[in-house]
């Protein structure tokens, strides 16, 4: 049993990557499903808009590696992206699943009460647009953020995308991705505070101690991804990290 320290953020420790991305074809509703009845309460998603501009779960610009379309996924209408067999590239016993729409992702979410971190993933050139059409879709569908609301926030390795969500709906919270540390780290805490970001999630490799210590000075939660072992996820915890998102389905229950 892992002996953690004190938990101070609002999210749970453990984050399923894509609903139980590796286990059920990621982004699916069967993922999401799986996820939860693996235990998880919280649950990481990738956004981005079709031609038409709905929005739904895709990680990848092209259509490829998950689904049998081809082509880029912003030359693709809803329409079309709905027709295709989300799950036989995972395996047969998912054969048909379909691509998710974000509304359906969202009604999901609050029926049960889970809880979900959005990464906005825009076509190329559509940064802000999604960022925006995002924050604004969960202004209409969920309404007001009270202070303490832990239930959706959004998340990007795109400034453009942050800044779209921001203009679209301030209240939301916010976390920038961060894979490579800058070189002038000031220049990293002034745009954590030009985004208005609350948090941010990095890849579990660089978190150092210092950098975590500086995060939570300034009142921001630290995630990490994509950390599948045990081991790994122990230490993480241990050293403070608020949130691990992980693909390890079973760690919930090993923790």
């Amino acid at each position: 049993m892992c002996d953690l320290k004190k938990k101070t953020s609002l999210y749970p420790q453990l984050i399923a990557h894509r609903g139980a991305g590796l286990d059920a074809p990621e982004n699916t509703l069967a993922a999401f499903q799986l996820g939860a009845k693996s235990g998880y309460r919280m649950f990481e998603c990738d956004v981005k808009l079709s031609q038409d501009k709905e929005l739904f779960l895709l990680h990848d610009t092209t259509l490829e590696r998950t689904t049998n379309l081809t082509g880029e996924a912003k030359e693709h209408s809803w329409a079309q992206l709905k027709t295709a067999d989300a799950g036989s590239w995972h395996s047969a016993l998912y054969q048909g699943e379909k691509l998710l729409h974000f509304g359906e992702l969202v009604s999901f979410v609050l029926a049960q009460q889970y809880g979900l971190d959005i990464e906005i993933k825009p076509n190329k050139g559509e940064a802000y647009e999604t960022g925006a059409a995002v924050a604004n879709y969960l202004q209409q569908s969920v309404g007001e953020f009270p202070a303490g609301q832990s239930r959706f926030f959004l998340s990007s390795f795109e400034r453009a995308a942050l800044r779209g969500a921001k203009a679209g709906f301030r209240e939301i919270p916010r976390a920038l991705l961060v894979d490579v540390w800058p070189k002038e780290m000031p220049e990293f805490w002034a745009l954590l505070d030009t985004l208005d970001c609350r948090g941010i999630i990095t890849n579990y490799r660089i978190i150092t101690p210092e950098i975590l210590q500086q995060a939570h000075d300034s009142g921001r939660f630290v995630m990490v991804y994509t950390a599948n072992e045990i081991v790994d996820i122990e230490r993480l915890l241990k050293m403070g990290v608020d949130s691990v998102i992980t693909d390890n389905m079973t760690a919930i229950n090993t923790l």
